[in-house]
């Protein structure tokens, strides 16, 4: 009945919605998506799935219990299939050597001899996984590893997916990356891989490169990416102090092309399950090899970051009249970014422990992460209050800090925020979102982010 069957291990936010969206535009495959999490895979059998991405059910609904399948027999799928997308997590280390940098690699291993221990037949192995650069060799020396004349060949295929706009970067990409090596059984195996993405993505937007090529670029693009939120946020510091618009400033700068205007938008930081997990994975490798100084350029990116999250805190209380004990301040967002309910290394942890080591009592607010906030925040010493409503969260509260640039905030009724609040009233706008001029007219002080201030003292 289908003409190839593909397994994917690991049902998270990378390995759910490719295998749902290659599943849905190649109806001729069958798709295993399985997971050692029993509950994880039951929310991908429901409506209600384990993960908020706009699009995503509907794709989801298009191809379940058609061709696309999810359950919790790894074993099973492993023997059923030809090709094996590998997407497991690859945390940063916690201990022993590389703690702190490397990635920890201990998760992918159990698959590989899983995939190793169950397969009765060739297969080809694809990284989904962002792993470091030669992870596919040690991957490579798993597998073939055995005496029953079974060959894999390992591809890398790194996933090049934004939280909040998956789908569409999966339907659409900007390209799609397939290494392998240079090898007659490589390269038939890197063309059985284009072949599933040439059902509905153009052939020039998929590139092929060799193995080690594909696994650095997944790297390089996301330290890219983070090096350019860090330059803008580093220049937003240096607007306040000039009274210059960071605003201004990106437009003029992003308007040439050599630069673009992409990643330009100052804010509180960046944060997300990638960017400092594949930094901090390049400053080990690059140490690894002596090259130090690369490193040190790299941990620079996160060194800003850092700096733009305790900046806009010590702001918060400086402008707060140097205390903010006992004060009520709403966060309006709590996923790193719009759109996802993702909350993994989102500046607004960070944030929400600073104003309780003040002793300030937090109300958190987000349209979808306030189960995630839970977990994130679980321990942690002090008054928090979790509300679905943000007039509720705003109540009486001192002042209220957008976290994330949820488009719901700049549509809300600010006049029945600033009635509710505790005066003066102060919005800090850590994500550039707001028509400051118009909050500043209600009778707010409004500090936005690369900008002076807006004050009424």
């Amino acid at each position: 009945m289908f003409s190839k069957t593909i397994a994917c291990i690991g049902a998270g936010y990378v390995g759910g919605p490719t295998m749902a969206v290659i599943a849905m535009k190649c109806p001729q495959y069958k798709v295993h998506v399985v997971d050692v999490s029993e509950a994880r895979i039951k929310a991908w059998q429901t409506d209600n799935l384990p993960i908020y991405e706009p699009g995503l059910l509907e794709v989801v609904q298009a191809a379940r219990g058609r061709n696309l399948f999810f359950s919790t027999d790894i074993r099973g799928a492993i023997r059923e299939s030809e090709v094996i997308f590998v997407s497991v997590n690859t945390p940063t280390k916690t201990f022993g050597e590389g703690a702190g940098k490397a990635a920890d690699l201990q998760y992918w291993e159990k698959v590989a001899r899983e995939i190793l221990r169950e397969s009765q037949s060739s297969k080809i192995v694809i990284e989904k996984s962002t792993l470091p650069v030669k992870t596919a060799q040690t991957m490579e020396n798993i597998l073939n590893a055995n005496s029953r004349k079974i060959h894999f060949e390992v591809i890398s295929n790194p996933e090049f997916l934004a939280e909040g706009t998956a789908v569409k970067d999966l339907l659409e990409p900007d390209r799609v990356l397939i290494g392998s090596r240079e090898t007659p059984e490589g390269l038939r195996a890197r063309q059985d891989v284009v072949d599933i993405y040439a059902n509905w993505v153009p052939r020039d937007r998929i590139l092929t490169a060799n193995v080690w090529s594909a696994e650095l670029s997944k790297l390089v693009a996301n330290a890219f990416l983070a090096q350019r939120i860090s330059s803008i946020n580093s220049i937003s510091a240096l607007c306040e102090k000039t009274d210059a618009s960071v605003q201004e400033v990106a437009r003029a700068v992003g308007m040439d092309s050599r630069v673009g205007s992409r990643f330009l938008n100052a804010s509180v930081g960046f944060g997300g399950s990638c960017f400092k997990k594949d930094i901090l994975n390049l400053v080990y490798i690059a140490e690894s090899y002596g090259l130090h100084e690369v490193a040190r350029y790299w941990e620079s990116v996160l060194a800003m970051n850092e700096f733009q999250e305790t900046r806009f805190v010590r702001a918060m209380i400086r402008e707060m009249f140097n205390t903010i004990v006992g004060k009520r301040i709403a966060l309006f967002g709590f996923a790193f970014k719009a759109d996802t309910s993702d909350t993994r290394e989102s500046p607004a942890i960070y944030v929400t422990r600073k104003l309780l080591e003040e002793k300030a009592h937090v109300a958190i607010t987000d349209p979808k992460a306030l189960e995630n906030a839970r977990v994130d925040l679980a321990g942690t010493a002090g008054q928090i209050d979790y509300v679905e409503d943000p007039y509720q969260a705003a109540r009486e509260a001192h002042a209220v800090a957008i976290m994330t640039e949820w488009s719901l905030y700049r549509s809300l009724d600010w006049e029945k925020i600033y009635e509710s609040m505790e005066k003066p009233a102060f919005v800090f706008d850590g994500r550039n979102i707001l028509e400051h001029e118009r909050l500043f007219k209600i009778g707010f002080n409004v500090y936005p982010l690369g900008r002076p201030p807006l004050k009424h003292f």
